[in-house]
This record gives structure tokens, C-alpha cells and sequence, in this order.
């Protein structure tokens, strides 16, 4: 690890993702960009003159197995389709290095179980990539239940959804065995998000329902997670649907709504709160981009040695959550989990 304060970070693909994420790495006080790799010929080269054209020296890698070679990359940012997430998280950790991996992180409990004691034996940090988290809008939300305004959190709604767009039907077109549909791509923050409001709760059951195309991918989905003691939380998803990304939080005196969970750095991000007394309030925040905010903080952890905020417990959680209702749609039925 380098003596100064900015770990040197190196991505493995040319994902979509990278318009975001790139930019996000040279803006980050505590980072910086020092190579990309790519199995499409060209692809690198192009998206960091297009996304991150000041970084000029980085080296540019055909193969990502060369990438995880460089003696001179601290941490790997992996943006590589779902089903392959694992496998080169596990293959980074083997070379030493800290792992920022999209979400999800993996396809199954099992795989992230063997991601957490990889990266115990070799010291590394691991992180899924939920950007979201780290907007301070999430903070204010958290602020506002803790000093009781709404009561105590009884049930939480969440909405996720965009229109499937022709470049994006890579997305759809596998089982979802092979990290093909929604549940994989959006449903994964709906779940999260759903999830959030409720503590330390485990669930204890998950129902759902979806809809599948020809590939065998699920293109719109609904459920419920019971957390026990009348708590639940529902969630919603779909490529059909008209763009969305909000939840809701209901408590025992009121309730609150995020309008724009994924609001870009020139958004600014709107939250609502009400109670029965009558109250009735809307904040507007300051704008922030939660790609540096989570770049710049999973570096900070390395660098301290602190554990991140989100943890591969959450992410084993998240996953549990997320096959059971997977299972539960296809069997139609609920899944019990304790």
C-alpha cells in the first residue's frame, strides 16, 4: 500500500456503469485512477478518454488478469455482469487486492461466504457497490425516525423501475440463474432499500410474484418480507414501468417518503415527512454525487482500517432476501427463512 494518502484504484471492464464511476475516482480526494482493463478490443481506451480524459498515463489492459497483476493497483472496482462478479472478486482478493464489486456482489449466499473468508485470509477489504447509501439524504431520513417524529417504523415501501430501453437488452436476455433480469439489476435496491429502515430485524418470510420473458428473466416483480410483529416491508420493480426510485416509510405517528433515491449530483433530492397531529414538511437538500461519496469512503476504511458501512453480513442478508424471493415467485408460494 502506498505511503501517501490516495489509494490507486483499477477497474476491471467497460461497463455502463463506468459514466458514473470514473469521473467519481478522479474527483475523489482520496483516490486516484490508475488503470482500466477490458476483454472488447478498444473498449477501455475509449470510455477513459470519454469519461476520464485528464487521466492520460493509466495503463490499459486487454486482459483483466493482467490488471490484478499490477503491482501498482490498490483496489479494484469490479462493473462486470452479475453472474461474474464473484469470480473475479475472489480472483482480485487472491492478488492482494480490496474489492469495490457492483452489486450484487454475487448470485448466492454461498459465493459471498467464500468472498468474506478470502478476504480474511489475505486482509483485503470488500464492498458491494451500493451507491445510494451514501447520499446524506438517507442521514437525514435516519435523523428524522431516530428522533421519533414518526414513531416507530411499521412498514416500508419501496419502488424501483425504468422502461427497458433497446441498448439495455442485454440485461433480459438470460435465465435468471445466469444473473439475467430485474431482481438482479434494480430488484437488489429495492430489497436493500427496503431493508434499511428496519434495523438489526432479520426477515423471517418473503412472498412474491413475478412476470418472466422467453429468456427466462423476471421483467417486473412484487412482494413482501415479513420482519415479525406486524412489520413488513413491500417492494416493487419492473422494466415496464415508468422511471422510479422512491420509498416510503410508515411509522406510528407518521410517515415519510424519499422521492429520487438515486438522485444524480445535479439533482437536488426531495424528502417528505407528515404526522397525525397535522405536520406537514418537504425538504429539499443539497445536491451530492454518492459515487465519490462511497469511492471516497471505502478508501478512508482501508486507509484507517475501519470496517465499511456496509458489510458482507448486509450482503449476505441482502442476498438471502433476494433468492428467497426469487424462489417464492417461481414456486408461488411464501418462503420461510427462520
Amino acid at each position: 500500500m502506498p505511503t501517501s494518502n490516495k489509494l490507486r484504484w483499477g477497474i476491471l471492464g467497460a461497463a455502463r456503469i463506468n459514466q458514473q464511476l470514473m469521473p467519481a475516482i478522479v474527483a475523489a480526494k482520496n483516490s486516484e485512477l490508475s488503470a482500466i482493463s477490458s476483454r472488447r478490443a478498444g473498449a477501455a481506451e475509449a470510455i477513459l478518454k470519454e469519461y476520464a480524459p485528464q487521466v492520460e498515463q493509466a495503463p490499459i489492459y486487454n486482459d483483466p488478469s493482467e490488471l490484478l497483476k499490477d503491482p501498482n493497483i490498490d483496489v479494484v472496482y469490479i462493473p462486470l455482469a452479475s453472474q461474474d462478479h464473484a469470480q473475479w472478486t475472489l480472483r482480485a482478493i487472491e492478488h492482494g487486492k480490496h474489492v469495490l464489486c457492483e452489486k450484487p456482489m454475487a448470485l448466492s449466499v454461498t459465493d459471498i461466504e467464500a468472498i468474506e473468508a478470502a478476504a480474511k485470509k489475505h486482509n483485503v477489504y470488500v464492498m458491494e457497490g451500493f451507491m445510494y447509501r451514501f447520499h446524506p439524504q438517507h442521514q437525514r431520513i435516519q435523523e428524522i425516525i431516530d428522533a421519533g417524529t414518526i414513531g416507530a417504523v411499521r412498514s416500508v415501501r419501496t419502488c424501483f423501475a425504468y422502461p427497458m430501453q433497446p441498448a439495455r437488452l442485454y440485461r433480459i436476455d438470460r435465465d435468471i440463474s445466469q444473473g439475467g433480469g430485474a431482481m438482479w439489476d434494480i430488484g437488489c435496491y429495492a430489497i436493500h432499500a427496503a431493508r434499511l429502515y428496519f434495523g438489526n430485524t432479520q426477515a423471517q418470510a418473503v412472498t412474491s410474484l413475478a412476470k418472466y420473458n422467453a429468456d427466462g428473466a423476471d421483467i417486473s416483480s412484487s412482494g413482501i418480507i415479513d420482519f415479525g410483529d406486524g412489520k413488513y416491508a413491500q417492494f416493487s420493480f419492473s422494466f415496464e414501468h415508468s422511471r422510479r426510485a422512491e420509498y416510503e416509510i410508515i411509522g406510528t405517528k407518521g410517515g415519510l417518503k424519499c422521492h429520487n433515491v438515486w438522485a444524480k449530483q445535479t439533482e437536488e433530492p426531495i424528502i417528505s415527512w407528515w404526522t397525525d397531529n397535522g405536520e406537514q414538511h418537504t425538504e429539499t437538500l443539497d445536491c451530492a454525487n454518492h459515487f465519490q461519496l462511497e469511492v471516497e469512503h471505502f478508501t478512508d476504511c482501508i486507509l484507517k482500517q475501519q470496517p465499511p458501512k456496509l458489510s458482507l453480513q448486509d450482503a449476505k442478508d441482502n442476498c438471502t432476501i433476494i433468492t428467497a424471493a426469487l424462489q417464492s415467485a417461481e414456486q408461488g408460494n411464501t418462503i420461510h427463512l427462520k
